[in-house]
């Protein structure tokens, strides 16, 4: 077989297409593929936070989810599109730093602190820390009412200990490896009550298992501001806002709560304004 000559102009536009093809964007601002044949985005959540984000057989599903997918959709992606990487609470800033995610959507409290290492859009959703109960039990009906209580939260939280060094109070602290567990002990009455956001523990109420068994306190004992974490600098902050706030006008962002909290009878706060973080 003969074999064409490469002419010196030939040669040059190969080169450029080469330079090209390998010169991108770092900024996070852009994902996928150009020519949109391999166009993908990768998107934190959790794992394990039934009703917010949560792994299943079936898929990925929760209100962090349901926001997470609406936002792609306005991003140009499809769900199929979607890669969806677990991100744990202290991998976050370090994920979003290296580029491992394009942005994360996991319960992702705005703080000055955080405002340090990466960006946020949003917040999305205003909630408190709160309290989860047995359905049948009256004796809880303010914060104070936790005094010499037994109160459950994770190993790591410091939701449990804000109970006594912010609000003055003086529960019986009890740390369980997982919300689960304490729920668990929350059903046989070995504690008293499970505090975290507010949001986190609709979703565990709102299971199948424990409909109509646990109910929430209603304190707001804090202000929890959840934003979409993206890379310092992005340019998907902008568009992430934007997506944000079409979800809202559209309504869409009230049914994803009410699909997701629904039966926890979660009162929810109003969407929040961008922009608008509470202290």
């Amino acid at each position: 077989m003969k074999l064409r000559k490469v002419t010196a102009a030939s040669a040059t536009v190969f080169a450029l297409a080469l330079t090209a093809t390998a010169c991108g964007s770092d900024d996070g601002g852009d994902t996928g593929s150009s020519d949109g044949g391999d166009k993908k985005i990768t998107i934190g959540i959790k794992f394990d936070q039934p009703g917010l984000g949560q792994k299943t057989p079936d898929g990925y599903e929760g209100f962090d989810v349901d926001v997470a997918t609406y936002v792609a959709k306005k991003l140009g992606y499809t769900e199929d599109q979607i890669e969806w990487k677990e991100s744990k609470s202290a991998d976050r800033e370090t994920m979003l730093q290296r580029g491992d995610v394009d942005f994360i959507a996991a319960t992702y409290s705005i703080t000055p602190k955080r405002e340090e290492k990466v960006d946020f859009a949003g917040p999305y959703l205003l909630a408190h820390q709160d309290v989860l109960l047995r359905a049948d039990d009256d004796s809880i009906k303010k914060a104070e009412d936790l005094n010499g209580k037994n109160l459950c939260s994770v190993t790591g939280s410091t939701s449990a200990q804000n109970v006594n060094d912010k609000l003055g109070l003086k529960a019986e602290l009890q740390k369980y490896p997982t919300y689960s567990a304490c729920l668990n002990g929350l059903q046989t009455g070995a504690i008293d009550a499970l505090t975290t956001d507010d949001s986190i523990l609709a979703g565990y109420a709102a299971q199948k298992q424990f409909e109509g068994k646990f109910k929430l306190g209603g304190f707001e004992m804090t202000n929890e501001n959840y934003g979409i974490g993206v890379k310092k600098g992005s340019d998907l902050k902008a568009k992430i806002n934007d997506a944000l706030e079409a979800m809202v006008s559209d309504g869409a962002w009230e049914t994803a709560v009410k699909d997701n909290f629904g039966p926890a009878n979660y009162k929810n706060e109003p969407a929040p304004k961008i922009g608008d973080v509470k202290s």
